[in-house]
């Protein structure tokens, strides 16, 4: 049986002060009007009272980050030939990420699969996912744009977490999952609390009787794919779209990124940075075709890859976790819902037609 502790809310703080020890601790602080995570920092303190407007995966996966340095020398002899020194820049320390909501954590996992892989693994991506221990916040209720429990998740879900707090009145249950999170709870800053187990589960149970039955976002492949050459319908899903895409930057399992140099004189460094499928430029190609040229193409794959493709790829597992935050915080109110809601409906009434 795991290991079962009390936090009381008043020593959050404490410990996390006590972790910044030995750890890079981020959890979700104020920043103006939104909730991003950051280093953490005991002036600054943490905000549990909602889901954070930015996800966790910079943790694992960070905006911007050096793959390697270089350096060029060139001989002094014909023909000039240019040597390159190599600097590694593997990611190096443990951290915390301490906050994190179900949809957060269980999207970590979206991104093992990529990144971690059978055949292929990012050594950046692993070096920080090896080191990163997972403090979840089970979700005290749903707010108004989530769906997490329409792709396969809940607000109490602890899929991916190494630690699940759980919300009691005047502090936490902490339930560890994994040894890195047995491991943490051996903190003074923590009480015994093996009688409240079973007060935390009906506390999660209770939470769970309040999620509405929704229909459900799972197995969506085979519709998606019927509506694969229809460009009308894609079109007039992506009408508002700005192509802005604080959709992608806000999305806790979206992982694409670029690869740039930046070289000063004879040294420089590689890095890599989030990219964003919604940019016109995103595939356009050397030549000056583009593959997705106009936002129903670019639609069609946001929506087609986190509901069609990538389950087709990874055992039917769907790379959205409903956390909602490309709808809260859309420009025009985008709501991918309402689109795969429409999606389904229309897929339905082709299938009807073909039956005719």
């Amino acid at each position: 049986m795991s290991t079962v502790r009390f936090l009381k809310a008043r020593d959050i703080a404490p410990w996390l002060e006590e972790l910044s020890r030995d750890f890079t601790v981020l959890a979700p602080a104020q920043h103006g009007s939104s909730i991003v995570f950051r280093e953490f920092d005991p002036a600054r303190g943490i905000e549990l009272s909602q889901l954070s407007t930015t996800p966790a995966k910079r943790a694992l996966l960070p905006p911007c980050e050096t793959l390697f340095e270089y350096e060029t020398t060139k001989t002094l002899e014909p023909p000039y030939k240019t040597s390159i020194e190599l600097k590694p820049t593997l990611p190096e320390g443990k951290s915390v990420v301490f906050g994190a909501r179900p949809c957060d954590a269980r999207a970590m996992q979206i991104f093992d699969r990529v990144y971690n892989g059978d055949q292929v693994k990012d050594p950046y991506y692993t070096a920080r996912r090896d080191n990163a221990t997972i403090v979840t916040l089970a979700c005290s209720e749903q707010e108004e744009a989530c769906f997490c429990d329409r792709v396969g998740g809940s607000p109490v879900d602890a899929t991916g977490s190494d630690i699940l707090l759980t919300p009691l009145k005047a502090g936490y249950v902490a339930e560890a999952l994994t040894p890195k999170g047995e491991k943490l709870l051996k903190s003074t800053s923590f009480m015994k609390a093996e009688g409240l187990r079973q007060e935390a589960l009906n506390s999660r149970n209770r939470i769970l009787e309040q999620v509405p039955e929704r229909s459900s976002f799972l197995d969506m492949e085979r519709n998606l794919l019927s509506l694969f050459g229809d460009l009308g319908f894609w079109d007039k899903t992506a009408e508002a779209c700005l192509s802005c895409g604080a959709c992608t930057y806000l999305c806790p399992t979206c992982y694409c990124f670029n690869i740039t140099d930046e070289t000063r004189g004879e040294s420089g460094r590689r890095i890599r940075t989030w990219d964003n499928c919604m940019s016109s430029q995103f595939t356009l190609e050397g030549s000056g075709h583009n593959p997705r040229p106009s936002k129903a193409h670019r639609m069609r794959n946001r929506i087609g890859h986190k509901f069609s493709y990538y389950p087709q790829l990874h055992d039917k597992t769907l790379a959205c976790v409903g956390c909602g935050r490309c709808v809260s915080n859309c420009p025009v109110s985008f709501d991918i819902r309402n689109a795969v809601a429409c999606a389904i409906q229309q897929a339905g009434a082709i299938q009807e037609q073909a039956h005719d």
